[in-house]
């Protein structure tokens, strides 16, 4: 299928999913009375508009700048969650009230769904797979919901928009009664969902998301027993449903056109672009440069501790000092190391770095994924400038500008830039507009529940399989790293200890820019222990001072909500 001609569903037509459907204005069950839940077509356009929910930025829409949050990664303005990083979110803060909002939107249009749907003129068999998906879709936008707040108030199919919607004030609900719940829908979203949709459906939830989801819940929960059972149904499908996942062989090509319609993509947001299919999300808006397609703002950008954290090709963690004596130590010589000079019109360079080959061989010796992910100094990147292509040079020094072939830091630090998710060129005339880029965003994927179930052995005693698990995504054959307990000392993970800082470190380095970064530190106690320091640029200069407190563990019930429901208590040091 092509993505640029054929979206999926033909979403962009849906009135739903144009913003006829603002729950804002009025209760989403309103607009059916009488004229919609009739036909098999609404119900599917139905069905769009709780998926349609994914792409707003307080739930899905900007999940890869929750990396911000984390030692992978550094940003500005709200696409990077500045107050969260500085420590100066309150309850009123904007992001907290948008997120919220935006989940308890989408938990109630599944609830629309789960309602409306025995009314439809289709076969029982149909009515079950919907009810089943939208029940996915409501344990999705829950467990977002308890990841961020702890428990909250549980509002299902019972209630009716139209008559209830001034009515919402029931109490919080506990995080385990919460948890109850979204297993309860994925167990019914287990039990309905096709193993696989027509091609016309791709991109829909399935039984395989629906088991990954659940093994998920499973592992936030310290469950393993019954996480890993979820995590083996999709790895070894022991019963032989054919779910047919396998790693991507390619990382690079795994978050561009094609690759990410992969078989590895267990479930992803499905993002189009072009002249007049614009339905994506804003990754290259703002994770791109001033020299990507439209102009961007690179609000999130790769942190120079993401950077150091990649391996050389034998396995071995990396070190500066190995490469430069002194670097570690001495800010001049990091920015001597890096620093460029331009000539007097700005137009090309003057004199290179004397260390330039000199880190050019080096980033050939590390983690392939590590140029597949971030934009390199003295890399090239394949721009978009004044409307056409423009191969741009990665050159760290005063005055460089785009139109003359650089890539310029809109914030003006010395920082590294993603290149995952970030448009080539125009894409092919894939990208018409750069708040929609057409790369599918996956929120679980193969690899994921790998490491996923990897951790489970891992807590449960059984590192030999642990092992086998993490080798498998580190021997991904564009990525080709050697496997643990191959023989040299560093690659050595046997103790559980061992074996969990080896998860912690692949996670990292896998997953940047997909936003799993910040609830894996929450949930392994390692954020107050990672997360509070000063942040520096890669030629030493300190941009600022991470804040993690104790209360930063789950974000504040927004100040609003509390002030209409007076049955909500507040999350624990939050005002």
């Amino acid at each position: 299928m092509n993505k640029y001609k054929t979206l999926l569903l033909s979403l962009t037509s849906l009135c739903l999913l144009s913003g006829c459907y603002d729950l804002n204005k009025y209760p989403y069950d309103v607009v059916s009375s009488g004229t919609f839940w009739k036909t098999e077509l609404q119900a599917k356009e139905g069905m769009m508009g709780v998926y349609n929910v994914m792409k707003n930025s307080g739930a899905y829409g900007t999940y890869f700048g929750l990396d911000c949050m984390t030692d992978i990664a550094v940003g500005y303005d709200d696409p990077s969650y500045p107050t969260f990083v500085l420590g100066t979110t309150t309850s009123r803060t904007g992001l907290v009230s948008t997120k919220w909002q935006t989940l308890y939107d989408g938990v109630m249009r599944a609830n629309a769904v789960i309602q409306n749907i025995p009314k439809v003129s289709m076969s029982d068999e149909l009515k079950t797979q919907y009810i089943a998906e939208a029940k996915f879709m409501r344990a999705l936008y829950y467990f977002n919901l308890l990841d961020f707040f702890g428990g909250v108030p549980l509002y299902d199919e019972t209630v009716v928009l139209d008559k209830d919607f001034n009515n919402l004030l029931s109490p919080r609900s506990s995080a385990d009664e919460t948890r109850t719940f979204i297993l309860k829908d994925l167990e019914a979203a287990i039990a309905g969902l096709p193993v696989k949709w027509a091609d016309s459906d791709y991109g829909r939830a399935t039984k395989g998301a629906a088991y990954s989801l659940r093994g998920k819940v499973h592992l936030f929960n310290k469950n393993y027993t019954d996480a890993v059972k979820d995590f083996e149904e999709v790895v070894l499908d022991p019963s032989g449903k054919g779910y047919g996942y396998s790693l991507y062989p390619n990382y690079a090509n795994l978050f561009k056109p094609v690759g990410d319609q992969s078989s590895e993509m267990i479930f992803a947001i499905q993002n189009s672009g072009g002249v007049g299919m614009d339905y994506g999300m804003p990754m290259d808006f703002y994770m791109g440069s001033r020299s990507s397609f439209g102009s961007c703002w690179n609000n999130v950008m790769a942190s120079t501790t993401l950077a150091d954290m990649y391996e050389t090709k034998d396995g071995k963690p990396f070190n500066w000092n190995d490469i430069v004596p002194g670097f570690n130590e001495s800010a001049t010589v990091k920015d001597k190391t890096f620093r460029a000079t331009l000539t007097g019109d700005t137009k090309s360079v003057a004199t290179y770095p004397a260390s330039k080959s000199l880190l050019l061989s080096m980033y050939e010796n590390r983690d392939p994924r590590m140029a597949q992910t971030i934009i390199l100094p003295y890399t090239m990147y394949k721009g978009w400038v004044a409307n056409a292509p423009k191969d741009c040079e990665f050159v760290v020094a005063k005055g460089v500008n785009e139109k003359n072939g650089f890539i310029r830091n809109n914030k003006g630090w010395d920082t590294y830039f993603f290149r995952k998710f970030v448009a080539e060129y125009n894409m092919d005339g894939g990208i018409n507009d750069r708040a929609h880029t057409p790369i599918n965003f996956p929120l679980i994927r193969y690899a994921d529940v790998l490491l996923m179930l990897a951790e489970c052995y891992n807590e449960l005693g059984n590192q030999t399989d642990a092992v086998k698990y993490i080798n498998e995504v580190r021997q991904r054959p564009s990525t080709n790293m050697p496997k643990l307990n191959s023989g040299p000392s560093w690659l050595q993970a046997n103790t559980k200890e061992e074996v969990f800082k080896r998860i912690v470190q692949e996670r990292a380095v896998e997953f940047a820019g997909e936003g799993l970064r910040f609830s894996d530190l929450r949930r392994w106690g390692l954020s107050k222990q990672m997360l509070n320091h000063d942040e520096f640029g890669f030629t030493g200069t300190r941009l600022f001072t991470r804040q993690f407190a104790d209360r930063d563990m789950l974000w504040p019930i927004p100040a609003v909500e509390i002030e209409t429901n007076s049955a909500l208590i507040q999350n624990p040091s939050w005002d």
